[in-house]
């Protein structure tokens, strides 16, 4: 039996239509084979931006203080093992760089020379001391170092018999960051 030739065009034609759904299967394959691979690789790259993040924020450490008494004791979180710490006052008051080894800030360090800074006017009086704190911290084995610009805010008392009394009233940040020029800069704003 042998074919005609309208057989012969029609077998053609599905042999074609056939090849036509091969390659367009191929594409749609391809297609989303390379869609899969390009999510992979942005999910690849958001969980390592939310890794690089993370660890970021692990690592960030800002010291906080609160008053007790006569000093200032320099908190510290489980997360951040705190380790050397050396407050530095403004040269004005005369107060060599102390080295807070028991994580506290002592009155007794800078008294006498803010005492004497502000004597003249009224007994009463609330101010605040710009000192720069430069610490070190460890988080993962990683030791950190940073340093800041903070106020003690402090008030003063008029005694009877002997002058005027100190009083610690408060630790804050006033800037991350800076050095002796902004520690005595801020310091010539606040002693006006």
């Amino acid at each position: 039996m042998s074919e005609t030739a309208e057989q012969r065009t029609t077998r053609r034609r599905w042999l074609n239509l056939a090849e036509l759904v091969a390659v367009a299967g191929l594409l749609i394959a391809a297609l989303t084979l390379w869609l899969n691979w390009s999510d992979r690789r942005e999910d690849k790259a958001q969980a390592a931006a939310a890794s690089a993040a993370a660890a970021r924020d692990e690592a960030r450490f800002e010291l906080k203080g609160e008053v007790d008494g006569d000093e200032i004791l320099l908190l510290r979180d489980e997360r951040h093992a705190l380790g050397d710490v050396q407050v530095t006052f403004p040269r004005a008051l005369g107060v060599a760089q102390q080295d807070a080894v028991a994580h506290a800030i002592k009155r007794a360090w800078f008294e006498d020379a803010l005492l004497n800074a502000t004597d003249g006017g009224a007994d009463e009086r609330t101010g605040r001391l710009p000192v720069l704190v430069s610490y070190a911290y460890v988080v993962d084995d990683t030791e950190h170092r940073r340093r800041a610009i903070y106020d003690i805010v402090w008030r003063t008392d008029g005694r009877l018999l002997r002058g005027r009394s100190l009083e610690l009233v408060d630790f804050r940040l006033r800037r991350a960051g800076g050095g002796q020029a902004a520690l005595d800069a801020a310091w010539s704003r606040e002693a006006r």
